[in-house]
C-alpha cells in the first residue's frame, strides 16, 4: 500500500506540476506539466504562448546564457512552439524571453526546470 501511494504521488505530481511566475513587469508567467503520450510517439517538450498583447514577440530559450529561437508568437494569439531535444540533457533550468518586434521591453521568466515531454504555458500580459 505504502508503494501504490508512491506511485500514484509521482504520477500525481508529473500531470499536476504548475509553476506559475510573475515577472516585476507583470508581462510574463510560465507553467509546466507533464505530457502524456503512447509509447511508439517521440516524446515533445511544447510552450504553449498565449500572447494577449498586441506586438508579435520572438520567443527565445535561454540556457547558461545561451539564447536558442524557438519561433515567433503574433499579438493576440496562442502558439504552440516545440522545445528543442538538445537543450533537455539532464536537468535543464531554462528561462524564457519574449522579445517584442517593434517594441521596447523583453519580459524574462525566472528559471524554470524542464523535462523532455513538459508542456509549458507562457502568457504574455498586454502592457507592460
Amino acid at each position: 500500500m505504502h508503494s501504490a501511494a508512491r506511485t500514484a504521488g509521482s504520477s500525481l505530481q508529473r500531470t499536476a506540476r504548475r509553476l506559475v511566475l510573475a515577472l516585476a513587469l507583470g508581462a510574463l508567467a510560465c507553467s509546466t506539466g507533464r505530457a502524456s503520450r503512447g509509447d511508439d510517439e517521440p516524446v515533445k517538450t511544447t510552450i504553449d504562448v498565449q500572447n494577449q498583447g498586441f506586438n508579435d514577440m520572438t520567443v527565445y530559450a535561454l540556457r547558461e546564457g545561451v539564447r536558442t529561437r524557438l519561433g515567433i508568437a503574433p499579438g493576440n494569439t496562442t502558439t504552440v512552439l516545440t522545445i528543442p531535444p538538445a537543450l533537455l540533457s539532464g536537468t535543464t533550468f531554462l528561462r524564457f524571453v519574449a522579445d517584442p518586434i517593434g517594441g521596447n521591453r523583453t519580459p524574462v521568466t525566472e528559471e524554470v526546470d524542464v523535462s523532455p515531454g513538459d508542456q509549458l504555458v507562457m502568457i504574455i500580459n498586454p502592457g507592460g
